[in-house]
């Protein structure tokens, strides 16, 4: 931690300062760590979606939103197989009225790894760009 001379009453400047500082530090954070996670969770559903004919698995991709106040992404799935996804995970009414059983949660589990890794990720780097 550097020293700050406060004698000329300058005590808000330097706050100040500071506060810009890890409000920079923080914004640069989430634009690095959010589209990395982002293409990666779109990378772990390609490789855990069920595969019949490769189309469903293949359309994940992912859309990173940035502006002045926030920074998001979404992974979504492409057309035409975008409706797939929750009748994959949760069954469906099939033509003769039977219920038919959901393959594997794919999605919610990436979810969770999502979720988690962003937030460790953020925290890593906040760690090593200390002020």
């Amino acid at each position: 931690m550097a020293v700050v001379n406060t004698n000329r009453f300058n005590f808000a400047e330097v706050v100040k300062g500071y506060l810009d500082a890890y409000n920079g530090l923080t914004a640069e954070a989430l634009t690095t760590v959010i589209p990395k996670v982002a293409k990666e969770s779109a990378q772990k559903l390609k490789s855990v979606s069920p595969k019949m004919t490769g189309n469903y698995a293949s359309g994940w991709t992912y859309k990173v939103e940035t502006g002045r106040i926030k920074v998001g992404a979404t992974v979504y799935g492409n057309k035409p197989t975008y409706r797939l996804a929750h009748l994959l995970e949760h069954g469906h009414l099939d033509r003769t009225g039977k219920r038919s059983v959901g393959q594997v949660e794919h999605i919610k589990d990436v979810e969770e790894w999502a979720i988690d890794e962003a937030i460790n990720r953020f925290i890593d780097y906040m760690e090593d760009h200390t002020i």
